[in-house]
């Protein structure tokens, strides 16, 4: 009896980390990124071998398909759920060797696989165990419908955390990516590196403005500022840009300053474009010269030498990166598609 129950929840166990590991793969197979795998890793080196996809279709989804037969045999009494699963189990635990020596071979691992095979190459080695002292489970509906409902959450968790996290296509800087995590669901972020005195972010934002007024409701927008040194009123406006945000009118400031005469963007001329904004000239001098406004711009530096930012303007569309000036077409594009992939 002992021998018996050891060796059917030592079954179980196998099939549900067999399982989770599948289904964590199925997900990184068919997004467009990965989600749980390194990019570039042992799972990407792996995915682009002949095994990867036999007859078309992803491995992970025959791994987890073969791995829910062998769990749901384990459960069944009789000589034929005994055959069935030690010939599952068998053929299982040969393509698990022979996957294991494949990554070997490519002197690369994958983490998720080598949970999988590892596990197969066990449950092979149980189910024999099963198939020669004829055990099967102990009778019972609870002892039948727990474990399924166990294997059934087992392949279900990983999928829905899967499929509801976002999957970042090539290499998106953390800094992006703590942006984007912070958009609410059903929003495409985009998040714009400026310096109000470079022509090509004035040129830009000419374009960019339109489509962020047509898909409002649609786009998180955040802009950082990069003033450059060689720009003398560059700082000036950028402090007054984060000023009129801080004081509630930060998308009317920053066109205000694009718009405005460049030699009109001194601390005398912000003052007197946030004055024809309705601001209160007390408090948008206070904000000027708090050390927090100043301390924000250099956050948004770092951010953007962070970001591997080169030029300006540069311009992320969720994991997209457009750099340089844009026309509105470009950015139409890769707003729309961002949409699209929502």
């Amino acid at each position: 009896m002992a021998v018996k129950r050891a060796v059917h929840w030592l079954t179980l166990v196998f099939v549900a980390a067999a399982l989770v590991a599948s289904a964590v793969l199925l997900v990184d197979y068919v997004r467009p990124a990965p989600v749980f795998c390194e990019a570039g890793g042992g799972c990407s080196k792996v995915k682009e071998t002949i095994f990867a996809r036999p007859f078309g279709i992803p491995l992970p989804a025959i791994g987890l398909l073969g791995t829910l037969a062998i769990g749901f045999a384990a459960l069944l009494p009789g000589k034929r759920a005994r055959t069935a699963q030690l010939g599952m189990a068998a053929v299982g635990g040969v393509v698990a060797a022979i996957l294991l020596i494949v990554q070997a071979r490519i002197h690369t691992l994958c983490p998720y696989c080598a949970v999988v095979d590892g596990s197969s190459i066990v449950l092979a080695g149980l189910s024999a165990v099963r198939f020669k002292q004829a055990l099967d489970p102990v009778p019972g509906t609870a002892r039948f419908w727990g474990p399924v409902v166990g294997l059934v959450a087992a392949v279900a968790a990983p999928l829905l955390v899967g499929f509801s996290r976002r999957a970042y296509a090539g290499d998106v800087p953390p800094s992006i990516v703590k942006e984007i995590e912070q958009t609410e669901r059903g929003k495409v972020t985009v998040v714009d590196f400026v310096d109000f005195e470079c022509p090509f972010c004035r040129q830009t934002n000419a374009e960019l403005e339109p489509l962020l007024e047509e898909h409002r409701s649609r786009i998180r927008f955040v802009r950082k500022h990069v003033p450059l040194r060689m720009h003398p009123h560059a700082l000036d406006a950028a402090k007054a840009a984060c000023c009129g945000e801080k004081l509630g009118k930060g998308d009317q400031m920053a066109n205000t300053l694009f718009s405005a005469p460049v030699e009109e963007l001194t601390p005398e001329g912000c003052e007197k474009l946030a004055e024809k904004l309705g601001l209160d000239v007390n408090e948008f001098r206070k904000c000027v010269s708090d050390p927090t406004t100043t301390e924000r711009i250099e956050a948004d530096k770092a951010a953007f030498k962070a970001a591997k930012g080169h030029g300006l303007p540069t311009i992320w569309v969720d994991d997209q990166k457009l750099e340089g000036a844009q026309d509105r077409d470009e950015l139409k594009t890769a707003i729309d598609g961002a949409i699209r992939r929502l």
